[in-house]
């Protein structure tokens, strides 16, 4: 009943905009307009979407310092996003830096600030494309309030944690003055945020910093083209800031609570966002749909064969997942 509870306002958000969608949408202009897509660059979308998804793997490598192979680290993250799009509360993150720690020496919570920072670093760039291409769009001026609000208090956050990764022993201190109340607190939670900070080491590294800046800058801009690609699929007018105006809302629509993957809110922030620089809403949907189910083919092929190789199913990983985040969530007393 607890975790129904959690999931009830994503639920309700996700059924509601899935049931606007299909009150506004001509399904039959829809599968029109998918059978008339343009399937040379949608090959080719798909070729740079798997593209994408190798240098996302350097990414979240440059974060865990190189302490894990290319190899566990690419299909640790091919499992976290088959979990994220199958299980809720977003279990795929807990999954990536569960499963992880148990192919290297790395700790459950130095993995996890890894996450962090890379998803924190995901919404800083989303917002900055958002705003970018506002401008260029009529109607959009809502959107680059928006974005400038999120990138703010995203752009917070990484200062945060910068000065947390070089103040590691005052942030430890403080948290040790804090806590002695409570010595269970203490050895619990003491580890944990040790290990959070050391993750947090490569933002204290500034070449390291550069290069995983450097590779999410170029990672954002294969997503850029590869949206692009999807639009010019289905609209041959589109020109190159559609992709940046639909990535960036897109990217805000899946962050919303909703049904695992974000079904219905990233749906209806893809086609919004499309509906409103084409003034087609079918075809707009008939695109969302489309990236879904790219998404879903890398996802399912390449996760499941990941977790195959080690003998693990979804409901085996949801059941560790659930129970371990009930061990975080009580700690054991002394």
């Amino acid at each position: 009943m607890k975790e129904f509870r959690r999931m009830l306002p994503g639920l309700v958000i996700s059924f509601l905009l899935i049931a606007v969608i299909l009150y506004f949408v001509d399904l039959q202009a829809m599968w029109l307009a998918i059978q008339s897509a343009n399937y040379t660059i949608l090959l080719v979308a798909l070729l740079l979407g798997f593209s994408w998804l190798l240098v996302r793997a350097l990414v979240w490598r440059t974060l865990l310092r190189e302490k894990a192979s290319y190899k566990d680290v690419f299909l640790t993250l091919m499992e976290g996003y088959l979990l994220n799009n199958f299980l809720p509360f977003r279990l795929g993150e807990l999954g990536r830096a569960f499963l992880l720690s148990r192919k290297s020496e790395l700790k459950f919570a130095e993995i996890l600030s890894t996450i962090i920072i890379e998803r924190v670093t995901d919404l800083a760039f989303s917002a900055a494309i958002l705003v970018t291409a506002v401008p260029f769009v009529v109607g959009a001026q809502g959107a680059a309030q928006v974005g400038f609000v999120i990138g703010g208090i995203v752009l917070l956050g990484l200062v945060a944690m910068m000065i947390l990764a070089r103040n590691r022993q005052w942030a430890l201190g403080i948290f040790h003055n804090i806590s002695q109340r409570w010595p269970s607190l203490q050895r619990f939670g003491g580890g944990i945020l040790e290990s959070f900070l050391a993750g947090l080491e490569v933002l204290a590294d500034g070449w390291r910093s550069a290069r995983f800046f450097g590779l999410m800058a170029l990672n954002w801009g294969m997503a850029v083209v590869q949206y692009y690609l999807l639009s010019l699929a289905f609209f041959p007018q589109a020109e190159p800031v559609w992709g940046m105006f639909v990535l960036g809302a897109a990217a805000f629509g899946g962050a919303i609570p909703s049904l695992p993957g974000g079904v219905g809110t990233l749906e209806g922030a893809f086609a919004g966002a499309l509906t409103l620089l084409s003034g087609d809403q079918s075809t707009a949907l008939a695109v969302a749909l489309t990236g879904r189910a790219l998404n879903y083919l890398y996802s399912i092929s390449m996760g499941m064969f990941a977790l195959s190789r080690e003998g693990q199913t979804l409901s085996g990983i949801y059941q560790q997942l659930m129970a371990l985040q009930a061990r975080k969530e009580t700690p054991e007393e002394g």
